[in-house]
């Protein structure tokens, strides 16, 4: 059973790691909020 319990440790850590990098994107990164606007061609409207 070593080997089950360093294969599950490891995934483990890797899932930690992931969680972790989440959660910080979600707390200290903040969105750019702005206004978009995209010109449609007349052309492209009417098919």
């Amino acid at each position: 059973m070593p080997t089950l319990f360093r294969l599950l440790t490891v995934i483990a850590v890797i899932v930690g790691i992931v969680y972790g990098g989440m959660f910080a994107l979600a707390t200290y990164v903040e969105p750019n909020i702005g206004e978009i606007s995209v010109r449609v061609p007349p052309d492209r409207i009417n098919r």
